[in-house]
């Protein structure tokens, strides 16, 4: 009996979004590309994906036939050096095309549900990139004592950064370009 031996040197090397737009999807759901380089993304818990779930549906029914909701989709911020997330909800366009991956210009939101070791990159990282891929809206979802509490933001275009517009823990009342209340005790 052979051990066949799998050869992952590819993952420590910078790729294009040429190379990464060949690889296979089935390969690309548990990473995320970083200035060309590979970093794993680890499962998220059942609690995780039971909030991502909940808050995505009632933002897509609130967003009616113009926008709609997805997860677990790559979403290109930028082709040199590559950078694709994968955010927890993404809000686009209903018309854009249901593609392998999101273009940043069909989405005016993205959404993140902070995991244990994601919280640096949830916190401080990902607010940087979206900004400067020009998405308007960002939300983080911080789990305290296993209830969420969402906090919004808004790009703010004279200095290209998120400023914040508020921390909800009962009710979350705002706008994604179209208003939204969703009650975080059915999340």
């Amino acid at each position: 009996m052979s051990v066949e031996t799998v050869d992952y040197s590819w993952m420590h090397e910078q790729i294009s979004a040429e190379q990464y737009d060949a690889m296979p999807e089935d390969l690309c759901r548990n990473i995320e590309i970083v200035d060309g380089m590979v970093h794993m993304s680890p499962r998220p818990s059942l609690f995780h994906n039971d909030v991502v779930r909940r808050i995505a549906n009632v933002i897509e029914a609130a967003g009616g036939p113009t926008w709609r909701t997805t997860f677990d989709v790559d979403l290109r911020l930028r082709d040199i050096p590559l950078l694709n997330r994968r955010p927890d909800v993404v809000v686009y366009r209903a018309e854009s095309p249901r593609d392998r991956r999101l273009s940043r210009e069909a989405v005016p939101a993205v959404i993140e549900v902070v995991s244990p070791g994601s919280e640096s990159t949830d916190r401080m990282v990902k607010p940087l990139e979206y900004a400067a891929a020009g998405i308007r809206y960002y939300w983080r979802v911080e789990i305290e004592h296993g209830a969420p509490v969402v906090h919004t933001y808004v790009l703010d275009e004279a200095t290209n950064t998120y400023r914040g517009t508020g921390i909800f823990e009962d009710t979350v009342k705002t706008s994604l370009g179209f208003p939204v209340e969703i009650d975080l005790a059915d999340v």
